[in-house]
């Protein structure tokens, strides 16, 4: 899943997005409003973190044009703004949570997941179709009553993507949109065809299907 962190203070970037990484979220980080919009136009995310006061304008403002555009991704505002009147405006206008800084990381991650689950419309952090149970608070996966088997951080990605857009074709290069960020080097073409065979080797070929020049598909039942 590949979220956008709106965040202008390097430090707590860089330490916030290894963070939500080590938690098998793929992230990319903007520190402006500009880079933000440029971000959003082109990619496709499940969810923003989003920080109020920027260099180059309001990410409140920012939220409010998303929102006015019909995006529907939950966003979570970070900020420093820690009044009532600050989060009765921001949820107003159109944020999902407020979470104010400094915070507890793991607060942050058990609210990005419970917004994650509302989004789905799944209740347990064990997410299961066609016989295939995803543990997303393990990151680990079982199949037909069979033991639990710990994923890499790159299978959890995959699948937990596959698991939440079931029975869509997903293209190969949108499978590695929300593998790498995008200032990671480009990777190797067939990187998904290599996960997604590892992913068959644990789960059956039948669950994971090749739809031949289109892509793969996480067919439910």
């Amino acid at each position: 899943m590949k979220l956008l962190l709106l965040e202008d203070d390097d430090l707590l970037a860089e330490s916030l997005a290894e963070s939500l990484k080590d938690n098998g979220y793929l992230v990319d980080v903007a520190a402006s409003v500009q880079a933000a919009a440029s971000f959003m136009a082109t990619e496709e995310y499940v969810l923003a973190i989003v920080d109020l006061g920027l260099p180059d304008g309001s990410g409140l403002d920012l939220l409010v044009q998303w929102r006015k555009q019909k995006r529907t991704m939950p966003i979570l505002i970070l900020t420093a703004r820690d009044t009532w009147e600050d989060k009765v405006v921001g949820l107003e206008a159109g944020a999902d949570d407020y979470l104010t800084k400094p915070f507890h990381e793991a607060e942050l991650m058990a609210r990005l997941k419970a917004l994650l689950r509302r989004r789905s419309g799944q209740v347990s952090q064990v997410v299961t179709l066609n016989g295939v149970s995803l543990d997303e608070a393990g990151q680990r996966v079982c199949s037909a009553g069979a033991a639990w088997r710990s994923l890499t951080a790159t299978e959890y990605r995959l699948l937990r993507y596959l698991m939440h857009h079931p029975d869509r074709i997903h293209s190969k290069e949108r499978l590695l949109e929300q593998l790498y960020a995008l200032e990671q080097d480009a990777a190797a073409p067939n990187l998904v065809e290599v996960y997604v065979a590892r992913l068959r080797r644990y789960l059956g070929k039948s669950v994971i299907q090749t739809r031949r020049g289109q892509g793969y598909i996480f067919v439910s039942r």
